[in-house]
């Protein structure tokens, strides 16, 4: 029993993430979900001391995404995004430093992470 509710915790997490994303501009949004959907995938045979801190990251996330997608009114936005402290990007594997490398090139098309002047 506390098998199936663990699963339905992580779908709820899961669809409810894809629906936030629904908010994201039109440009990021096929990154975001496909980063979502290998993320959860990549995780769903994990040990259970894995499958608390994926939970509590990915739960993490969808709060932050609400508040700055302003969820309770326009009136809460926040600009979307937010800087990794130095502490918690070296907490990261050199796998997780990758995928975040990559991600962001694939968000911003340079590898440097500038964006164009204009």
């Amino acid at each position: 029993m506390a098998s199936r509710t663990h699963v339905q915790r992580v779908r709820v997490l899961y669809k409810t993430i894809l629906r936030l994303h629904r908010g994201l501009p039109a440009e990021v949004r096929p990154l975001g979900d496909g980063y979502v959907r290998d993320e959860f995938r990549r995780h769903k045979g994990c040990v259970e001391s894995e499958a608390i801190v994926f939970l509590r990251e990915w739960t993490n996330y969808a709060v932050s995404l609400a508040e700055q997608l302003g969820l309770r009114g326009p009136h809460t936005a926040q600009p979307l995004g937010r800087y990794m402290r130095e502490e918690d990007l070296e907490k990261l594997r050199d796998e997780q430093v990758c995928q975040l490398y990559e991600l962001m090139i694939a968000a911003t098309g340079k590898p440097d992470g500038a964006r164009k002047k204009t």
